[in-house]
């Protein structure tokens, strides 16, 4: 049985398969130990004992995301090249706020106090200018072991050209006991900042992951029982822990305990892959996905494949794994609405989370985005969760007429809910500005895939803002991230820097040196690769290899990514051009690092395409309630998701509740179930 789960805020989303049909579980969050929750759910899935068989446990999580936002990670000892110790401090002379004169850098997660310098040097080209003896090596363990740290990280300068020197410091701090982070084996990349600031979250996330898988491990394992014996008498393993990686893929648990900085955007990944599988069903080639949830909202442009990068900042702090390229604002059901020293209106960051949660939920008493949908008769008052989870909608009226008391220009409780909608979404339309527009894309080309338990209730808002006249609803919405990491493939990504300047792709043929440095790195990296993958228990016959190369004009100090087969140097003036606005074909260009992807096939969920029906749809229809649409109450109809049928036809206003989500469908928009059961809205 494969079983996956998306750990957020608010909600613990799981997907499961029973009897070959898609199934799905929500449950609280428990952000004092998320672990517990994971518990909760699969305690849950599984109290059907006919269920309990071997076990594949599928995880995305928000627990390294939290730690680096919350700075709660483990105590960490840096110890890089003599002389180098400040390069967290020094970084890039680049500002996030250019004209913020108050502005500054965040403080590092690892204090001077806990930096060590090595005595050793290696060049730029690879040759050692200085080995560090056995006494240096041996002071430089001490001085970690004094500092009392969790964890370690070693990042010595140019160890992506030779790591010799980083093997035998590694070396030495295990075996006095110590959990070490390399850089070679993180990320085996020039730029020194780039490299020690990876190396060093990761050394910052191993105490705080390492625990919280260990103890998804043991709720797997007490979930699904006793051990199958076998002929010997001898228990046999018979659940595996996979965890999502933010770019696209999962991988063991016992390796993202080591390389957790690989998890980081696992959870909102697994929503990109289901918004993906959803689109390419549906017919839509490019899609914008627009995942909102109950902390925070979560967009990524899709077309055809998925697009990774290695430039990702996260809680300021740049890491340059491979992660997929997602922008995520504190925009969510949770987020609290509050007004500002000068009377205006701001929502979030913040978040009400689980713990104390909506004002409607019955312990919060500070006024978010779910209060204001509840206050404009969006949300039904039977409750979240098909009932299970009742809202408390006089209590969120209570408390939110208290916090306009003071408000001037707002005189009613219906004008405050409206206003922090209107705010939430503007948040939430520059965050789709940002991955279309500014990225040479016009969102107008694109259908928007609106997922999360709040993700139904703004979609059509926002896309007429962007003038966009699709929208795709999904089946389970609100458990879209946990589909899609159920159908994530095991993904393994490995790169070094080479630093090759060519000419064209015919300068890299059989008889260049060019060509011949670039197929000796890929053969390095095809050979680590699939050794990693048969660590995964993957046959190395059964695997696809990716191969892309990071190219740039000579000169420029940052890279694009293009595929390495065929033309790429005529791939990236065109990359470059889509980018940037323009090209120069003229301009010699730059390899300067290889990228191999290994792909381990996962058992596929099948998506069964259903024979279309009638337009009626009168027998999924609740109640009729009043609305606020613009400002004016409308009678609204109310359907039953689970009732709808493809072929399904309906106008706004109206409401779809269902067991995981909401759907509004505004006046002027209609609605249709394609044969996907997906809730396909149009403008007009």
């Amino acid at each position: 049985m494969r079983v996956a789960l998306d750990t957020g805020g608010t909600f613990t989303d799981c997907a499961f398969l029973r009897d070959r049909r898609l199934a799905i579980v929500k449950v609280l969050s428990t952000p004092s130990n998320p672990a517990d929750g994971v518990g909760v759910a699969l305690e849950r899935i599984l109290a059907d004992r006919s269920l309990r068989r071997e076990l594949d446990v599928l995880c995305g999580t928000t627990v390294g995301t939290n730690a680096l936002l919350e700075r709660r990670g483990g105590r960490v000892a840096l110890v890089t090249t003599a002389g180098f110790e400040d390069v967290l401090e020094i970084g890039r002379q680049s500002r996030t706020k250019l004209y913020d004169l108050m502005g500054g850098r965040p403080a590092p997660l690892v204090p001077r106090e806990r930096r060590f310098g090595l005595s050793e040097r290696v060049g730029a080209d690879g040759h050692v200018l200085r080995e560090p003896s056995s006494a240096e090596i041996a002071r430089t363990v001490r001085c970690v072991r004094a500092s009392r740290s969790d964890s370690a990280a070693v990042c010595l300068l140019f160890s992506f050209a030779r790591p010799e020197h980083e093997r035998l410091l590694a070396r030495k701090l295990r075996a006095a006991g110590m959990a070490v982070s390399v850089s070679h084996e993180i990320l085996p990349e020039f730029r020194e900042f780039e490299r020690t600031t990876t190396t060093v979250v990761n050394a910052y996330l191993v105490p705080l992951m390492s625990t919280y898988l260990s103890e998804i491990e043991r709720y797997a394992a007490e979930a699904s029982g006793p051990g199958v014996t076998n002929r010997r008498g001898k228990g046999s393993p018979r659940v595996r822990v996979r965890i999502m990686q933010s770019s696209g893929g999962i991988l063991s648990a016992k390796v993202a305990a080591s390389e957790p900085v690989r998890t980081i955007l696992s959870g909102p990944a697994g929503g990109v892959l289901g918004a993906q599988q959803v689109a390419m069903c549906a017919g839509y080639s490019r899609a914008i996905s627009f995942d909102m949830g109950g902390t925070s909202t979560d967009v990524s442009l899709m077309e055809g494949t998925l697009r990774t990068t290695n430039e990702s900042i996260v809680a300021d702090l740049p890491v340059a794994v491979p992660m997929l390229e997602i922008h995520t604002v504190g925009a969510g059901g949770g987020s609290i609405a509050r007004f500002d020293r000068g009377g205006s209106l701001r929502v979030g960051p913040e978040s009400a989370g689980a713990d104390p949660g909506p004002i409607c939920y019955g312990r919060g008493e500070r006024p978010t985005v779910t209060d204001a949908h509840l206050i404009l008769g969006r949300l039904g008052r039977e409750g979240l969760l098909g009932g299970e989870f009742p809202l408390d909608e006089p209590r969120a009226v209570r408390f939110m007429e208290r916090a306009i008391r003071r408000a001037r220009g707002m005189p009613s409780v219906e004008q405050f809910a409206q206003g922090i909608l209107d705010v939430v979404e503007a948040t939430m339309e520059r965050a789709i500005r940002v991955i279309s527009i500014e990225r040479g894309r016009d969102p107008r080309d694109y259908a928007l895939v609106a997922f999360g338990g709040a993700g139904g209730l703004h979609a059509c808002r926002l896309a007429a803002s962007l003038s966009m006249r699709r929208v795709l609803i999904p089946k389970f919405p609100g458990a879209l991230s946990a589909l899609g990491i159920l159908c994530a493939d095991a993904v393994k990504d490995f790169s070094q820097t080479v630093l090759l300047a060519v000419e064209s792709s015919r300068a890299v043929g059989a008889a260049g040196k060019a060509g011949a440095a670039l197929r000796r790195a890929f053969g390095s990296l095809e050979r680590e690769g699939r050794r990693a993958m048969h660590g995964e228990g993957f046959s190395t016959r059964g695997l696809r290899v990716e191969r892309y190369l990071d190219v740039r004009y000579v000169g420029q100090a940052y890279e694009l990514s293009v595929p390495a087969g065929g033309d790429f140097v005529q791939a990236f003036h065109r990359e470059h051009h889509q980018r940037y606005g323009y090209s120069d074909s003229a301009r010699p260009v730059e390899v300067v690092n290889v990228r191999a992807r290994f792909i381990g096939a996962s058992p596929k969920v099948e998506w069964p395409r259903q024979r279309l029906g009638k337009a009626d749809c009168r027998a999924a229809m609740i109640e009729t309630r009043a609305s606020y649409f613009g400002g004016r109450q409308h009678r609204t109809r109310v359907y039953s998701r689970e009732k709808l049928r493809p072929g399904n036809r309906f106008r706004g206003p109206a409401i779809v509740s269902e067991y995981s989500a909401t759907t509004v469908v505004p006046p002027g928009w209609g609605a249709q179930v394609d044969a996907f059961e997906n809730l396909e809205l149009l403008k007009g």
